[in-house]
């Protein structure tokens, strides 16, 4: 057996290892919850009721969430359902439709672990082979990114970061055709589930341009692999993925628009080697790179113009009273200090590391690397969610630097691992500047196991309750709900507020139109907004009940049935 075939065995074997053992430990630590479907984030508990749907009966093409809002057209994609899909039909025959779902709630996620670490330590490799398993240690301890890897989470964000582990690690390779192609078509896979990791697809996309452009002749295989790769990827998800709502007129996810805008920067590579093909001049290629891509923007900028802002269709309204309230949307600047730090502290230390290993080593490897985790730093400046790809991306740098610290003894060894614990900062930033104590979820939380269950005994009907309800109340109960954690949700999420936060007849104006029978409303749901002393919402805080409002749980106060 060669010598690249026992490194991929000992790769494998050791991101198995890492991923089974601390994805066991979690689910141990969370078996309470994990066995009760109780998953960590409302976008997990709807995915898990999105596959239940399309299990169930409901279209391939039909994404839409009949019992929220009017029924609201998901953004999502069917992606992301397919491998719990496929861990619940092959388990349901042995354990049952319950036991099938926590089978695959809690196995789904450690495989999506075990795939990104072994990526990780594949790109190592490519860097310093010695320090490969060093890298997939300390990538399976990389706060944020290991928080979408827990059990439970089958929401897309691990998928996604496994695919752009993936084309990282073919775009570091050799400059061919079928390395340009695999990038392309897992960009395209990639913006099929969602549009989070375009911003380093398109990284991805400049750095084969320019290194086309500044390596004479070569690289043109691979550019022109890539604008194959990605228009051949889009065009199988057109005919297959696209849902019902493919019209949407939004740039959020998967729709006319932002395929359109895709497909059109897609072209700039087949564009540029065709062109370019007898040119020898690096100036030249570089201004014919620029000038394509630049011309690219500008059509699509006439052509998709929502793509400027995936979110412009949120009224004021709601970007103030919770988009900008969103814990994995806010910005640095807006984050407690103990959040930040944690989301920010290893992706910090890794872009350091990187820097400080192409001023050693300068090579293109390096400098990808680097250029990939600054541009997580910059998304998350705006939205921390960017911290889960730059602590991942980071490990190899860091590796290498334990590597190089373990050579010069003790003293600089336990500072480089400190230095490389993800899992550190959060518990730092905790002991030097302790956040504000949220409370446990409590049985008077509206979003509460009591409380879901509470709901469950009622007969069927549309519930009005506070933003973050409907996600637990759609999987576990019979409802419908007004509102829900989806910006695409608009008309459901303004009647809600309106109801709590206006008064009382306006409130049983809202209740009609909307034909709610249950109102659900428990202590401190709007604290954060501060209710105007006669609202509905402070009305109910001091037990004020209006008349046309029936208490069905005299002792919790929190759930009512509208009178006739």
């Amino acid at each position: 057996m060669d010598r690249e075939r026992l490194d991929l065995i000992s790769d494998l074997t050791i991101a198995v290892l890492l991923a089974f053992v601390l994805g066991m430990a979690w689910s141990i630590g969370d078996w309470s919850s994990l066995s009760a479907l109780r998953l960590p984030d409302t976008d997990d508990v709807m995915r898990l009721q999105q596959v239940r749907d399309w299990l169930g009966g409901q279209s391939w093409s039909d994404l839409t969430q009949y019992r929220l809002g009017a029924g609201v057209q998901m953004h999502w994609s069917r992606i992301a359902d397919l491998g719990p899909a496929l861990l619940i039909t092959t388990a349901t025959p042995l354990l049952g439709t319950q036991r099938a779902e926590v089978f695959a709630v809690t196995l789904w996620p450690i495989l999506l672990f075990a795939a990104a670490l072994l990526l990780v330590g594949r790109i190592t490799r490519r860097l310093d082979p010695d320090a490969a398993h060093t890298a997939m240690v300390v990538a399976a301890i990389a706060y944020p990114a290991t928080t979408i890897f827990v059990p439970g989470r089958i929401d897309h964000h691990g998928l996604q970061l496994v695919l752009l582990l993936g084309a990282t690690l073919v775009a570091i390779g050799k400059p061919t055709f079928r390395n340009g192609a695999i990038t392309g078509a897992l960009a395209a896979t990639s913006f099929v589930i969602g549009m989070e990791t375009m911003p380093f697809f398109a990284v991805l996309g400049a750095a084969a341009l320019l290194g086309w452009a500044c390596e004479g002749r070569g690289g043109g295989a691979r550019i022109l692999g890539l604008g194959v790769g990605t228009l051949t990827g889009l065009g199988i998800g057109i005919a297959g993925l696209a849902s019902r709502q493919w019209r949407y007129p939004a740039c959020d996810g998967f729709t006319q628009q932002a395929a359109t805008g895709l497909a059109i920067m897609a072209i700039v590579p087949l564009a540029v080697a065709v062109l370019g093909r007898h040119i020898i001049s690096v100036r030249v290629r570089l201004a014919i790179a620029a000038t394509l891509s630049l011309g690219a923007l500008g059509v699509v900028r006439l052509q998709s113009p929502a793509c400027g802002s995936p979110y412009g269709q949120v009224p004021i309204l709601l970007r103030r009273l919770w988009l900008d309230h969103v814990g994995e949307a806010q910005s640095i600047v807006a984050a407690p200090f103990g959040v930040a730090f944690g989301y920010l502290g290893v992706m910090l230390a890794g872009v350091a590391a990187s820097a400080w290993l192409l001023r050693r080593r300068p090579g293109r490897h390096a400098a990808l690397l680097l250029a990939l985790q600054c541009t997580a730093v910059a998304i998350a400046a705006v939205q921390l969610r960017g911290a889960y790809t730059g602590a991942m991306l980071g490990a190899p740098a860091l590796a290498i630097m334990i590597g190089a610290a373990r050579r010069r003894g003790i003293l600089t060894l336990v500072p480089a691992w400190v230095l490389s614990t993800g899992m550190l900062y959060p518990i730092a930033a905790e002991a030097f500047v302790p956040s504000p104590r949220k409370p446990a979820p409590s049985a008077s939380s509206c979003t509460s196991p009591q409380a879901i269950a509470a709901l469950d005994h009622l007969s069927p009907g549309m519930v009005m309750a506070q933003i973050d309800v409907a996600p637990w109340g759609i999987a576990a109960t019979p409802h419908a709900f007004v509102a829900g954690p989806y910006h695409r949700n608009t008309a459901g999420n303004v009647a809600m507020y309106r109801f709590f936060l206006g008064r009382s007849g306006q409130a049983r104006a809202i209740a009609d139109r909307w034909k709610v029978r249950y109102v659900v409303y428990c202590d401190g749901d709007f604290d954060s907004i501060r209710p105007a002393p006669d609202s509905m919402a402070q009305d109910l805080a001091s037990r004020r009940i209006p008349a046309w409002l029936k208490p069905l749980d005299p002792t919790g106060n929190r759930i009512f049935e509208v009178v006739p």
